[in-house]
């Protein structure tokens, strides 16, 4: 299993940028790629991000395409999701997640960290 910590949420105005980090531990080394995903008031958890362990390759959700990016530190085992240009639709719990080597799903989760944008 692997163990995820989020950090870097907060309240900021429209237009502005944060920051958010996750830091694996535990079986970093079954890892196959990390993800962001969010879940707003009232609405189903969606799919942000994601970025393969190894290639580093990049995947997101239409919403977010450039402004977004997502990328990761191997030797740190840390990713990252930075936003900018937020709109008040991007508030959320955001949440870090991993999926492991021969997994079809994210079976590792973080506690979430609250982004909140205000107009």
């Amino acid at each position: 299993q692997v163990q995820l910590v989020e950090s870097g949420g907060g309240l900021v105005q429209a237009g502005g940028s944060l920051r958010l980090s996750c830091a694996a531990s535990g079986r970093t080394f079954s890892i196959n790629d990390m993800g962001w995903f969010r879940q707003a008031p009232g609405k189903d958890r969606e799919f942000v991000a994601r970025i393969t362990w190894s290639g580093g390759n990049t995947y997101y959700t239409d919403s977010v395409k450039g402004r977004f990016t997502i990328s990761r530190d191997n030797a740190k085992n840390t990713a990252v999701l930075q936003m900018n240009s937020l709109k008040p639709e991007d508030t959320a719990v955001y949440y870090c997640a991993a999926r492991m080597v021969r997994s079809s799903a994210f079976s590792s989760w973080g506690q979430g960290t609250q982004v909140t944008v205000s107009a």
